[in-house]
């Protein structure tokens, strides 16, 4: 089906996009594969690394429709991955968030569906349910430009997933802790009892594809995922390194939450158990609401989806899962 398909992937450059990249070049999946992204640098790095004749690349930014509309021309599927992620720097600058987040996905969108591309998967984070912090309210909001731009387009299915940290992305605390064992650092947790979600990327590639197989208009995917404290997981790198360093506590930064949420109290009301995903539909009623009448549904027994209340991992089960991440591996190689 998808041999002579081609993809667009904003943010590509990102760790979403590379990993995702590694997936489809191992199979006859899409003649083309375009990488759009603000960074030549980083373009030209995974040029030369893959060095492949099925990989585009398209400098551009999703904040300027025209740049973006020009490397939509002939497109099939779009993985909408472009992003600020950082919570601290989101919060210090907030429209810059917004204008990324929010402003750009709507232009990728408009230009999908102006040029009749089949399905968009929007990609978004656990800090939009009950955001507290820039970052968590920009993806939000984007969740929010999707789903309503799913209900007016005919031809293209604009569809999403919800995922919490990803283990080992650039950025993320664990490359933080193996920094600092190397400078003989202490390890810097803000708050031992905080609780995170623990995927890896590979756990986000299989839940953009199910989305992707099987997203309908409006759909958000999540995917189950176990979690653990911060405290655990400090203790964890030094166990995989054999490191003696303290563990230091700094104090909760900036816009961070104790724990991470995936699903809403509210979403859990009407989310569809897919195994090991779950499906939350679109609210597709319109704004007529005297039209509707449902009868209320008790809340008592449902909460939200959230890394305190799903399956945790101690120590010993976060070395098993740890020394399955490439880069822990090559770390370890390399010590």
């Amino acid at each position: 089906m998808l041999k002579n398909n081609t993809l667009l992937i904003t943010g590509g450059t990102g760790s979403f996009g590379n990993a995702i990249i590694k997936r489809f070049l191992k199979t006859d999946h899409f003649k083309e594969i375009r990488i759009f992204s603000r960074d030549e640098k980083k373009q030209n790095d995974m040029r030369i690394l893959y060095n492949n004749q099925k990989l585009k690349f398209y400098i551009g930014d999703i904040r300027d429709f025209n740049s973006v509309d020009k490397a939509m021309k002939g497109v099939d599927y779009v993985f909408n991955a472009a992003a600020l992620k950082q919570v601290p720097s989101c919060e210090f600058f907030p429209v810059e968030a917004t204008k990324t987040n929010v402003l750009g996905t709507q232009n990728v969108i408009d230009s999908a569906i102006n040029n009749n591309v089949k399905k968009v998967i929007c990609l978004s984070t656990d800090k939009a349910a009950y955001p507290i912090n820039a970052m968590g309210i920009s993806k939000a909001l984007m969740e929010k430009v999707a789903i309503a731009s799913s209900r007016n387009s005919q031809e293209t299915v604009v569809c999403l997933t919800r995922y919490g940290n990803v283990m080992a992305s650039r950025g993320s605390v664990i490359p933080l802790f193996v920094d600092q064992i190397k400078k003989n650092k202490p390890l810097t947790i803000t708050d031992p009892k905080m609780t995170r979600f623990l995927m890896s990327l590979e756990d986000a590639i299989d839940l953009v594809l199910f989305a992707f197989e099987n997203g309908q208009p409006g759909d958000l995917f999540v995917n189950k995922a176990p979690a653990g404290t911060i405290h655990n997981l400090a203790k964890t790198i030094l166990k995989l390194f054999d490191s003696k360093n303290q563990i230091k506590i700094i104090g909760t930064r900036h816009g961070e939450k104790v724990h991470e949420t995936l699903c809403t109290r509210e979403e859990m009301l009407k989310a569809e158990d897919m195994g090991d995903f779950y499906r939350i539909p679109s609210d597709n009623r319109d704004l007529n609401y005297s039209k509707f009448y449902s009868k209320g549904k008790d809340f008592n027994n449902i909460e939200d989806y959230n890394s305190s209340n799903t399956k945790q991992l101690n120590v010993n089960e976060m070395f098993e899962l740890l020394t399955k991440l490439p880069f822990v591996k090559s770390e370890l190689l390399n010590q």
